[in-house]
């Protein structure tokens, strides 16, 4: 009985901690995080901003009271980054309480890249105030004041914020969206405290580099009926030389632009005439458009895709069928009230979705199990009202098209059919340069039933499909919990940029709750009804918003098969005209989009203007080319290529195109 004890007492003093690599190690009970990173070493200990416990992130002074998978968190991974940036947002709001006293707080994030608050003060920021707020923050920073987190019934904050601090937002926020929470924790740095659930970093001193950038207003959670507020947006690291790196990168983004490389090389425009958000193709960007569409119709048709054609608007009541509307009623654009001649009042709504039109040509006739899969697609333009501060360029416009198919297929197909568009769209991304590529399972929130339609066991089905074609296709994935749409979840493909920016681009989705809502069947092979299961897929998402991320991603320097223009022949004299005109002709008759340059000026000038105008291949041309029936190339960036006959250079040009390379 004593012994029995005793090892009990023991096994109680002691934790089992494994590592990522799969490593065991025992330490004392309520071991905390940063003595772990300590016992791997001082590196790790110094760079340590937080730990997880199971996965769940945590204060690196948290005590481990149960054996348990444990991660130190530093800032090369996002979940540091996620830590360093919404410290910083407290930092940023501690400085300007000592600076500007009365400030009062609204919430304060880590986002993507950096962080924002919102701030209630009748001091207008300028430009001058972040350079003085920066500073502040870095004197701040020089303090190594300890932040401590401290757990309190939700009553006492109540009364600590409104008492206390004398912070309305926070007492909002403890009264209304926090109101079934019974504990809640606050976070405090000296005399700066702010509501929060964590984790943070163990001192202001990890913050070694701090840049302000920018300032708008925004409204008081997000309703435009409160109160106008000050969003200002900033970015922080632990290392000077990393915010030179950022400040390198972000003059890098801002060349690269699809705005202002997209007005520069006359791809698209956008003007209030029109409406906020609905770009216009021009001649150089319908091209590249137009390029994209054949490329991704040639390789569906290979695949078994069918096209179709759906309005641009859509009776209400489909969509309330659907779902859509109300589901998506805040992005959508009010609908169109309209009388016919007899009195009798429709409602219309700009179509919001491709889908349920298909699902109406899918029914419009009798299937049969050998019918299926059925591969219906569209470029389907569809509309959604942005808010006008969202809104930039292609990647975020009202109006877009999207390269939209839904697959139909039995329940045994389901899998193969996801592989199959998985496939596609790898070899999409691949043709068109993005090689980095990260994956997201994207799967409902179980704690929030209300926000989907079906049952739970429809999803659990269709999350476990999903799953299963990822696990056979080999993507590496991460799981994102509630991204998932409110019929099915999704595989979302994000791809990394040339200059290392994330974009969320193609997305395969499955669906079991619109075949019940449309009342879809197929004839089985027994002679009973049988649902379908609908896949969604778009590899490009948004021709718009793809196009605006290959222009940044390319910054405007296309490969030669989707470039506008993709030659220019370039004569250094006028008594080389007429054999210009011919090389021009043959390139034209060849399929090739060439432009020709009879203009009186220097050659040298002409080469720096199709340089200017990224025109991939020069085709120089004097008395010597002429001589001997030959051109001379110049590539784009390369420089100088050689001289080549006219048609062997023709042939080359052709197969470089043919084969998209």
């Amino acid at each position: 009985m004593d012994n029995s004890m005793s090892d009990s007492s023991e096994s109680r003093q002691q934790v089992t901690i494994t590592l990522p690599d799969g490593s065991e190690r025992t330490f004392p009970f309520g071991v905390t995080g940063l003595e772990i990173a300590s016992s791997i070493g001082n590196k790790l200990a110094k760079a340590a901003l937080g730990f997880t416990i199971d996965g769940r992130p945590c204060d690196l002074d948290t005590p481990v009271t149960r054996d348990a998978a444990v991660s130190i968190v530093t800032f090369d991974s996002p979940e540091g980054k996620e830590i360093f940036w919404h410290s910083s947002s407290h930092l940023m709001a501690h400085a300007i309480e000592e600076l500007f006293p009365g400030a009062k707080f609204g919430a304060g994030p880590a986002i993507e890249q950096g962080f924002y608050y919102d701030i209630a003060c009748e001091h207008r920021f300028n430009e001058d105030d972040l350079r003085a707020i920066e500073a502040k923050m870095l004197e701040i920073s020089q303090r190594n004041l300890s932040i401590t987190r401290e757990e309190m019934p939700r009553e006492q904050a109540i009364e600590y914020f409104a008492n206390e601090r004398k912070d309305p937002y926070k007492v909002e926020i403890l009264e209304d969206t926090l109101k079934e929470v019974p504990t809640v924790s606050v976070y405090y740095q000296d005399g700066f405290a702010d509501l929060c659930s964590g984790p943070h970093l163990p001192s202001t001193g990890k913050v070694k580099a701090v840049l302000l950038t920018n300032i708008s207003s925004s409204y008081w959670r997000g309703d435009s009926s409160r109160e106008t507020m000050q969003r200002i947006y900033g970015i922080t690291f632990p290392s000077d030389k990393l915010l030179k790196e950022h400040v390198a990168r972000m003059e890098e983004a801002r060349k690269r632009d699809h705005r202002k490389l997209g007005a520069e090389l006359g791809l698209f425009m956008l003007t209030p005439e029109v409406g906020s958000g609905l770009p216009i193709w021009l001649p150089n960007g319908a091209i590249i458009r137009n390029e994209l569409e054949t490329f991704l119709k040639a390789e569906q048709r290979k695949r078994g895709y069918v096209p179709v054609y759906t309005p641009h608007i859509g009776n209400i009541e489909l969509y309330k069928r659907s779902g859509h509307y109300p589901y998506y009623s805040d992005s959508q654009f009010p609908p169109l009230t309209y009388k016919d001649e007899t009195g009798r009042e429709e409602q219309y709504l700009l179509k919001p979705m491709n889908c349920p039109h298909h699902h109406l040509i899918y029914s419009q006739t009798l299937r049969s199990y050998r019918d299926l899969p059925i591969r219906l697609t569209e470029f389907g333009t569809v509309y959604r009202h942005e808010q006008s501060g969202e809104l930039n360029g292609l990647v975020r416009a009202r109006g877009f098209t999207q390269d939209d198919s839904h697959i139909y297929c039995r329940p045994d197909q389901l899998v193969d059919e996801i592989c199959n568009a998985i496939d596609l769209t790898r070899f999409v991304f691949n043709t068109l340069g993005f090689d980095d590529v990260e994956t997201r399972l994207s799967l409902h929130d179980p704690e929030n039933q209300s926000k989907y339609g079906g049952t739970a066991e429809v999803w659990e089905q269709a999350e476990k499909d999903v799953k299963e074609a990822a696990d056979r296709m080999g993507i590496k994935y991460f799981i994102g919990i509630g991204e998932a749409s409110f019929y099915g979840p999704k595989i979302d493909f994000i791809v990394r940029d040339a200059i290392g920016r994330k974009w969320q681009l193609g997305t395969v989705q499955v669906d079991y709750v619109m075949p019940e809502r449309f009342d879809l069947s197929y004839i089985g092979s027994d002679g009973q009804k049988h649902r379908p299961v609908v896949i969604h897929r778009a590899p490009f998402g948004s021709m718009e918003r793809f196009i605006g991320v290959l222009i940044e991603h390319t910054a405007g320097n296309f490969p030669l098969w989707l470039a506008p223009v993709q030659v220019a022949v370039l004569p250094i004299a006028e008594d080389v005209h007429d054999y210009a005109r011919e090389v021009y002709a043959k390139l034209h008759a060849a399929g090739i989009r060439a432009e020709l340059d009879l203009r009186s000026e220097k050659i040298g000038k002409k080469i720096r203007e199709a340089e200017v105008s990224k025109i991939p291949a020069m085709l120089i041309i004097g008395r010597n080319e002429q001589e001997k029936g030959e051109v001379s190339l110049r590539r784009h960036r390369k420089g100088d290529e050689g001289s080549f006959g006219v048609d062997e250079l023709i042939a080359r040009l052709r197969e470089e195109i043919d084969q998209r390379s």
